[in-house]
């Protein structure tokens, strides 16, 4: 070999070793922030068994619009799951058209949140799957019509009981919330670029995405988005330093006080999760922000009292880009037809 030649690989690998120092540094501190995102669906914290059969049973009734009054809406009108687990809209449009209160959080890893809905009501995907079917704004039925429209159909009379066995009477508004929950927990997104240099890949992310959760880690972000979800595992008040503007944060909506009824909880939200975040605009609770980076530059000055220069911004946001992970294929299932038993929907005004 000639001498130019051992010297250029020496350079290279002097060039080559602060750069793998800094990426052992930077992932040991990254490891006691954040988690992977397992390769498949955790056991659910209820004891909810994840089977085949429940699985298959949740994802009918997640597409199936008749499980609204009025035919029109079901849990995929809002978490959309071929759009990142979300609808697109600032706020969700629901039954008489009527636009809900908040943005509708992704149904993508929510089974990894410490709670569900923006106010943590919820404790689980269970309860959470009870609630839009009985909201007036959302799909504006009842559990016992729901029942009713279920039984009317052999075909999820079957698939209750295969997915309930043993039960007298499968079909109930609890196992459909169970259902329902089951088939949430597989919608989950592993191998995001950041999992992969999480578990030892110093090369599945670019240099400014490094740079971006280094800031991410020092600006103080990863204080409040942390663990398996960066964020949805803890609540937190909305204008630490300086609440935004009206126009990104409307005035009336109290947030976690709602739930609480403490004083300490007014204007407190769940910390989104920020698992696929550059898929799921607008941002907020309000959806008021329809650009990441400026989402970013408003909790930098409203959480934080950071004024970020442009480059850090964009280095940030570089790094949330990593945090998109594989999409989880669903295909639209054949539901059961219906019979001259199933409740008619009814018409919206």
């Amino acid at each position: 070999m000639k001498r130019n030649q051992i010297s250029l690989l020496a350079l290279t690998a002097l060039l080559a070793a602060p750069a793998c120092a800094d990426d052992a540094a930077l992932r040991e501190q990254a490891k006691g922030l954040f988690e992977v995102i397992p390769m498949q669906a955790p056991q659910l914290a209820d004891n909810n068994a994840v089977t085949r059969d429940k699985i298959d049973l949740g994802a009918k009734l997640f597409f199936d619009p008749r499980m609204s009054k009025s035919g029109v809406f079901s849990c995929q009108s809002c978490h959309n799951v071929g759009m990142g687990g979300v609808d697109g809209l600032e706020t969700s449009i629901g039954h008489g058209w009527q636009k809900g209160p908040r943005n509708a959080p992704t149904a993508l890893n929510a089974v990894f949140n410490i709670a569900q809905f923006w106010d943590g009501r919820a404790p689980d995907l269970a309860a959470q799957a009870k609630g839009p079917v009985q909201a007036g704004v959302e799909m504006n039925n009842t559990a016992d019509n729901l029942v009713a429209t279920v039984k009317s159909m052999p075909g999820y009379v079957e698939a209750f009981a295969k997915a309930f066995p043993g039960q007298s009477d499968p079909v109930s508004f609890d196992n459909f919330a169970l259902a329902v929950e089951a088939f949430e927990a597989t919608l989950i997104t592993p191998n995001s670029k950041f999992d992969q240099w999480l578990t030892g890949s110093d090369s599945a992310m670019s240099e400014d995405e490094k740079a971006g959760l280094k800031l991410f880690i020092d600006t103080g972000c990863a204080s409040c988005h942390n663990g398996i979800n960066i964020g949805g595992n803890g609540y937190y008040p909305f204008g630490v330093v300086e609440a935004p503007g009206a126009e990104i944060l409307p005035a009336g909506d109290t947030g976690r006080f709602k739930v609480t009824k403490t004083a300490s909880d007014e204007y407190v939200f769940r910390a989104g999760p920020l698992r696929n975040i550059a898929l799921t605009a607008p941002y907020f609770h309000s959806g008021k922000v329809w650009d990441l980076k400026e989402a970013v530059s408003v909790m930098a000055n409203s959480q934080l009292g950071a004024k970020l220069e442009d480059k850090q911004l964009d280095q940030i946001v570089a790094f949330l880009g990593t945090l998109t992970g594989e999409q989880p294929e669903v295909m639209h299932p054949i539901l059961p037809a219906r019979t001259t038993e199933t409740p008619k929907p009814v018409q919206m005004n």
